[in-house]
């Protein structure tokens, strides 16, 4: 196997964690795939929601809720084809609820992930629609747009 394969298979390895970690609650071992100052990224996300979160210990506070909110499983993981082995292209969808409201948290994803030689993650962008979460947890658009 070539060091860009494996490179490749560490990036695409680190982003089935993510999902498993995440769906699983283990919001620590999901920090630890980060590079010490890793970024979350969210472009679409809504007015009062953060644009990033930088470094493990944002990352942590960022998402230690986040299995106390939603119940999810992540599936039909699509990885699509990149340049760069550090790259890595994924669409997938959750399958759950948000936990509050027992509403359906049904979501699609388009997630950017750029990852160093030995697969931490250096940053991951986050393509997801906020109005699907919004609906589950019974937000009012209100608080989210023309402020």
């Amino acid at each position: 196997m070539s060091t860009q394969e494996q490179i490749r298979n560490a990036a695409q390895a680190t982003f089935k964690n993510h999902l498993e970690f995440l769906s699983s609650g283990e919001i620590e071992k999901w920090v630890d795939l980060f590079e010490e100052n890793g970024i979350l990224e969210f472009p679409y996300g809504p007015a009062d929601f953060p644009k990033q979160v930088i470094g493990k210990t944002e990352l942590y506070e960022y998402m230690q809720n986040f299995p106390k909110h939603f119940s999810v499983s992540f599936e039909n993981l699509h990885f699509h084809a990149t340049e760069s082995p550090n790259v890595v292209i994924a669409e997938f969808t959750s399958n759950g609820k948000a936990i509050s409201t027992d509403k359906p948290y049904n979501q699609q994803y388009i997630s950017v992930v750029t990852t160093n030689d030995d697969g931490k993650i250096l940053k991951y962008v986050d393509f997801w629609n906020p109005l699907v979460a919004m609906e589950a947890i019974n937000a009012p658009l209100s608080n989210f747009v023309n402020q």
